[in-house]
């Protein structure tokens, strides 16, 4: 399995909230992650760090952020152009996937967590 360098947006220290699972079950698979959210501390041990770095390595963006806050997070997300965005449940936004989409990044509404466990990712 090739590593896929993901950023998870939306990352939290809360060990009960998906993004952290994510980031944890992410690692163990051999992915390398960067974790950025609003949230201070880390995630299966990586720092989270707050949406100013535009990181040009990366392979998939999971978020892990409401469409409602999104917005302000376009250029962030556009300019790092991953090679695709996963938009788990509860984080569809079809202006966001148009946009994405205008600059050749594909997209999918899925979930990680299942991604990962079928092999998928």
């Amino acid at each position: 399995m090739a590593n896929k360098k993901t950023l998870v947006l939306g990352a939290t220290p809360d060990t009960s909230r998906y993004a952290n699972l994510a980031a944890n079950r992410l690692v163990s698979r051999g992915h390398s992650i960067v974790n950025v959210g609003i949230k201070t501390g880390e995630a299966a041990g990586v720092a989270i760090e707050k949406p100013e770095t535009i990181h040009t390595d990366i392979d998939t963006i999971t978020l892990y952020i409401g469409p409602q806050n999104q917005p302000a997070l376009y250029d962030y997300i556009l300019n790092t152009h991953p090679k695709r965005i996963i938009f788990n449940p509860g984080t569809e936004n079809a202006e966001l996937q148009r946009m994405a989409s205008e600059k050749g990044i594909a997209t999918e509404n899925a979930c990680t967590l299942v991604l990962l466990s079928i092999g998928d990712y």
